[in-house]
């Protein structure tokens, strides 16, 4: 992947407030998307619980965020998601020939290095390409 600047080096001085923004951009997506899903459990507790069971009062925007962050800790647990998909990398990667290694390794290198590598990355590369192994390799 390569960036679309002019600037030769790569993506150049507007890295840090591209990702800046970035952020800004996905938090307000995120709090506009929980704000939209509690608003969503309010209108839908308010529509059918208070008609179906007696005793089940209207609830409040505020209240409708506590049913999800409490049904989130009942049933969703306090992890983050998407952590189950890298459970079980670190046996395969243990399951894995040298040689298997270093053509992963180069791999990942060659996809993610082409863009916004800084002179720190490049020293990395090239101290890996003379042969030095990473501490704790056997």
């Amino acid at each position: 992947m390569k960036c679309s600047t002019d600037n030769p080096s790569g993506c150049g001085s507007r890295s840090a407030s591209h990702h800046i923004s970035r952020c800004v951009k996905i938090g307000v997506m995120a709090i506009a998307g929980i704000a939209a899903v509690t608003w969503i459990v309010m209108q839908l507790w308010n529509c059918l619980l208070p008609d179906l069971f007696t005793g089940v009062s209207r609830i409040g925007y505020w209240q409708a965020l506590g049913v999800l962050l409490l049904s989130r800790i009942l049933f969703g647990g306090l992890r983050g998601g998407g952590h189950g998909r890298w459970h079980g990398r670190g046996a395969h990667w243990q399951s894995m020939t040298p040689d298997e290694r270093e053509q992963l390794k180069g791999r990942f290198r060659s996809r993610w290095s082409n863009c916004c590598s800084s002179s720190k990355d490049k020293t990395a590369e090239n101290t890996a390409a003379a042969g030095d192994k990473p501490a704790g390799s056997a």
